[in-house]
């Protein structure tokens, strides 16, 4: 029985993600490509909420953190306007301004697609990466991204706790690059599908083992040691889908020797509503000053209940 519920804790997260592959292509193959996103993203959504009763990674992040309306609202405002954008790029002119229906003269239009579509999302990984890593290590896109890393817990349903200018960033860092490539409509919205795809997951509070998938793919594992608020940890594993930006610029983080930490979360403060939160960025030092006293106020140089070394400023 052992035995085979450890097999089940490898088994769900490429199960998962082939259907889910699976079922894009399969809409993509008779041009339903949004329809189809939007149909597997809910169902995808409904089978990790199920899971996450029953097999829970962390059982205390079963617990209600009282976030979820703003996660809502950050879902619902990001998500459509994400959408909004790929569909403008990829159906109103802009992809085929560069790439036309099977790519620019740049692109490698007599690979199978699924190859297309590999280096489609190997471009724009770079840029993501970098998006994410700037986010991390420069204060004034710190202050977007930290609405996502305020979260105290992770689960699908916080997939989406972004700050409207933290997504717009990436975006700008990603599609570009693609559609200057050339890159077709059909591999722009397979990228974008994909990377969905991975967010959800990743973000996922579900019992699972990745094995060699973690030298690839960012996988929950991997993303979990990024919410650490151990900064030697926290800021590691940038790569939304793959990791080989990471391998490459010595920013890969895993631990097999131990579980990635339960306490999550930033150590400055942050608005409990969704309004406050889109506010809060823009009058970062005000909102930081008046909610902390200056024995209380979060401090960039403390350290973590577990770790003794100075933490560095970002």
């Amino acid at each position: 029985m052992k035995r085979t519920d450890a097999l089940l804790d490898y088994f769900w997260w490429p199960a998962l993600m082939l259907t889910a592959c699976s079922a894009m292509a399969l809409g993509m193959a008779h041009d339903r490509g949004p329809l189809t996103f939007n149909l597997t993203y809910l169902a995808l959504t409904a089978v990790l909420f199920v899971l996450e009763k029953i097999r829970p990674h962390e059982t205390a992040w079963q617990e209600s953190d009282g976030q979820e309306l703003p996660d809502l609202a950050h879902t619902l405002f990001t998500k459509i306007a994400v959408q909004v954008a790929v569909i403008a790029i990829t159906q109103f002119g802009v992809a085929q301004q560069f790439g036309g229906h099977t790519g620019g003269r740049l692109w490698p239009s007599t690979w199978p697609v699924v190859a297309q579509v590999g280096f489609g999302l190997l471009i724009a990984e770079f840029g993501l990466y970098w998006a994410h890593r700037l986010a991390h290590e420069w204060l004034p896109l710190w202050r977007f991204h930290a609405v996502h890393h305020s979260s105290e817990k992770l689960w699908f349903f916080n997939t989406g706790r972004f700050h409207f200018v933290d997504t717009l960033k990436s975006m700008l860092f990603a599609i570009p690059v693609l559609v200057l490539a050339g890159a077709p409509g059909n591999v722009i919205t397979w990228v974008s599908a994909l990377t969905a795809f991975f967010g959800i997951l990743t973000h996922c509070n579900i019992r699972m083992r990745f094995g060699w998938l973690n030298y690839l793919f960012n996988t929950p594992g991997l993303h979990r040691w990024h919410h650490s608020m151990d900064l030697r940890e926290g800021n590691k594993n940038y790569g939304e889908n793959l990791v080989l930006w990471d391998l490459l610029f010595g920013t890969y983080f895993d631990d097999s020797r131990r579980r990635p930490p339960a306490r999550i979360g930033i150590r400055e403060a942050m608005p409990k509503t969704f309004l406050g939160q889109i506010w809060a960025p823009f009058d970062w030092e005000n909102y930081q000053a008046s909610s902390a006293s200056p024995a209380t106020r979060p401090d960039q140089s403390a350290t973590t209940a577990s770790d003794n070394t100075p933490r560095p400023v970002r």
